[in-house]
C-alpha cells in the first residue's frame, strides 16, 4: 500500500498522532474520527497480542487512520508478521546505530533486506497480481521511526542520521529526561531543548524526517512551538494518558472535592 503519511509530508504538512495503549478498535475510529493522522499501536509497553493487533490495524484502515506499529525490539521472526498485517510504519525504541542498520534489513525483502516472503497475508491484500511489484511498492513505502531515548544516541545522532533507508527520527522526551537527569522535563528544559535542537538540525541537513510528542503538555503554545522549531509530527501522547486528563478535567469542574458532588450536579 502506498504511504498517506509520506505523501502528507510532502505535501508540506505536520502530521499528528496518538499512542495506542488502550487496545481498543474503538478508539483508533475515535482518533480518525478527531482528525489524527496517525496511530503508534504499542507492543513494547502493553500486553498486545497478534490477534487484537489485526484488529486494530483493520479499524485503522476501515478509519482512515495511518497504522504504526511500536515493536519492543529488532526482532526479524515479530517485524515480519507485524508488517504482514499491514502497518504503514515501524517504530523501534532505543535506538542505536546497530539497531537502526538492523531494522532496515528486517523490513525490507530482498534484495534491499532480509524479509521474508509470502503471498497470501493482509498486506497483499492475500494474494498480489504481480510479485516482484508488491515487493518493490512496499520497500519503498514502509516508513521506520527509531526512537531517540538516550543521551548517547543524542551525542551520536550524526551517525545514525546518515543511515540509508531510515525515514525520519522520533524524539521520545521521557525516557530522554531521565537519561540527561532532568526526569519528567519538557523541550523548554535547556537541556531538552538542545537535545531536539541537534536532532532537528542534522535531520534538515541529512533530509530526515523528526517527530516527537508532547507527553502530558497539552497546552497549544507548547505544541505550537515544536512545530515552529521545525518538527514534521506531533504526537498527542498516548490514548490512555489523554482519557486520565480528560477525566481529570471533568472531575475538577464538576466535583468540589473527592468523593462530593458539586450542587445541582445531575446524574444521567
Amino acid at each position: 500500500m502506498d504511504s498517506s503519511i509520506r505523501k502528507k509530508w510532502k505535501s508540506g504538512k505536520t502530521v499528528t498522532g496518538m499512542i495506542g495503549f488502550i487496545g481498543a478498535p474503538m478508539v483508533v475510529e475515535i482518533m480518525a474520527r478527531a482528525g489524527i493522522d496517525f496511530v503508534i499501536i504499542d507492543m513494547e509497553h502493553c500486553p498486545m497480542d497478534m490477534d487484537r493487533l489485526a484488529h486494530l490495524i483493520r479499524a485503522a484502515d476501515a478509519a482512515g487512520i495511518s497504522p504504526f506499529v511500536r515493536v519492543p525490539e529488532v526482532d526479524d521472526g515479530l517485524i515480519k508478521r507485524v508488517l504482514n498485517l499491514g502497518t504503514e510504519g515501524i517504530v523501534i525504541p532505543h535506538a542505536i546505530k546497530e539497531n537502526c542498520e538492523a531494522v532496515v534489513r528486517a523490513v525490507r525483502y530482498p534484495p534491499d533486506g532480509t524479509r521474508g516472503a509470502c503471498p497470501i497475508v493482509r498486506a497483499t491484500r492475500y494474494w498480489p497480481e504481480n510479485w516482484d511489484d508488491y515487493a518493490a511498492n512496499a520497500n519503498r513505502e514502509i516508513i521506520i521511526l527509531p526512537l531517540l531515548e538516550d543521551k548517547s544516541s543524542i551525542d551520536d545522532f550524526e551517525t545514525m542520521a546518515a543511515i540509508p533507508g531510515i525515514d525520519g527520527y522520533f524524539v521520545g522526551p521521557f525516557d530522554l529526561s531521565v537519561s540527561l537527569g532532568v526526569s519528567g522535563a519538557g523541550f523548554d528544559n535547556p537541556k531538552m531543548s538542545r537535545a531536539l535542537n541537534r536532532v532537528l538540525e542534522i535531520s534538515k541537513r541529512r533530509g530526515k524526517r523528526v517527530v516527537t510528542t508532547i507527553g502530558n503538555r497539552q497546552e497549544k503554545s507548547y505544541s505550537e512551538d515544536l512545530i515552529r522549531r521545525g518538527v514534521d509530527g506531533l504526537v498527542f501522547a498516548t490514548d490512555a494518558l489523554v482519557f486520565l486528563q480528560a477525566c481529570e478535567r471533568l472531575l475538577a469542574h464538576t466535583v468540589s472535592s473527592p468523593g462530593h458532588e458539586t450542587e445541582g450536579a445531575s446524574h444521567g
